[in-house]
């Protein structure tokens, strides 16, 4: 569970530096550049001295969990984690932190249930489901491991354990690279915040072939006009003349124009989807996703729609601005857009790379699927 551990703190970190952006005091932010620094007493000096004038702070008191982890105290670490899952219900990541705790002492149930918890309060952060994932294969190798001490003839349970053993070790050889980074977590968002945009490029190289290669298939009637006038030698001129004019300058321009219209509308769709959940207008903002949009974390639509319902209503305003906004055109009726999202509601801030998948139903754009990446 090593692997889970730094991964986790190092989104932890980012989490925190999010907020930076977003007018966190300058204590938190010098105490957060003295624990990255590993100076851990100076950083939980300057915490507390903060906690003191504002005790229920959530990026102060987020800060001093990690840093007594560090310290070596993660019972003092789950005190903390816990009471902020009590005071903000809606944070994914004090429910992660807690499980990784939890996990570190054996407590799997314990963990199982945290990021459960993270992932109901954000179906569509990433970092919980893989940790869970990682949870469930440790549950399995405990599960087999006592099995094969009660009957140590039965092979199937042997090879099993040996699979998520090997499982296990080729995670840990993968986590190396990034557990360097922990300690400098600036450069870790980019890289992680960047990923679910890296995979747009590549199916935006592969279509435009597509869309560049229709003149060649409209060319094919061309073929079929000379065809017919070789048995008709007066004929062949005029026929062939006219079709290889016409063709090439109508057909590529209304191509490009129709693409520029569609990728101007789903712009628009994704502000006015933005402006919905800004004015916390329910009924509107839940008719941008589509009736097949893929509900995150294996939610039923009316279990989905209920807890975004509650997102939209629950804070006494919302304010969500969108910045860096990429639409990639996968085909005439599917699209993906990329994006900074910057949400501020009463009591939370977050900066996310978000990407929605849109794509045409009843003709209008609507979102089919919608992934969140720090």
């Amino acid at each position: 569970m090593e692997m889970l551990k730094k991964i986790v703190s190092a989104v932890a970190l980012c989490w925190l530096l999010s907020f930076s952006l977003n007018g966190v005091a300058d204590e938190i932010q010098d105490a957060n550049k003295l624990f990255k620094q590993g100076q851990l007493d100076q950083a939980l000096s300057k915490v507390d001295t903060y906690l003191a004038a504002k005790p229920k702070d959530a990026q102060g008191r987020f800060l001093k969990g990690l840093i007594v982890n560090e310290q070596g105290k993660p019972m003092e670490a789950i005190s903390i984690f816990t009471a902020l899952t009590n005071d903000y219900p809606e944070l994914p990541e004090p429910y992660n932190n807690l499980a990784v705790l939890y996990a570190g002492q054996g407590q799997y149930e314990k963990a199982k249930v945290a990021l459960e918890m993270a992932i109901r309060t954000h179906p569509s952060y990433a970092t919980a489901h893989e940790n869970l994932g990682d949870i469930y294969a440790k549950m399995a190798s405990q599960a087999y491991d006592r099995a094969l001490q009660l009957d140590k003839s039965n092979a199937d349970t042997r090879t099993k354990l040996a699979l998520i053993q090997d499982l296990f070790d080729k995670g840990a050889r993968a986590a190396k690279a990034p557990t360097i980074l922990v300690a400098d977590a600036t450069p870790v968002a980019p890289v992680q915040a960047s990923a679910p945009v890296a995979q747009a490029p590549a199916t935006a190289v592969n279509k435009p072939v597509v869309v560049a290669a229709a003149p060649v298939v409209q060319a094919a009637p061309v073929a079929a006009v000379k065809a017919e006038t070789v048995a008709a030698p007066a004929k062949v001129e005029p026929a062939v003349v006219p079709v290889k004019a016409e063709p090439a300058p109508v057909s590529v321009p209304a191509k490009t124009a129709s693409l520029q219209d569609a990728s101007a509308g789903i712009e628009r769709a994704t502000r006015d989807w933005a402006k919905a959940w800004s004015g916390k207008n329910v009924k509107q903002y839940l008719s941008f996703y589509a009736s097949d949009f893929k509900t995150p974390g294996g939610l039923s639509r009316s279990a989905w729609e209920a807890l975004r319902k509650d997102r939209l209503t629950k804070p006494k305003s919302i304010q969500v601005g969108l910045s860096n906004l990429k639409v990639t055109l996968i085909d005439a009726q599917q699209a993906q857009v990329s994006f900074t999202q910057n949400y501020r509601a009463t009591q939370f801030k977050s900066l996310d790379r978000k990407t929605l998948v849109w794509a045409m139903r009843d003709g209008r754009w609507q979102i089919v699927e919608e992934t969140t990446g720090k």
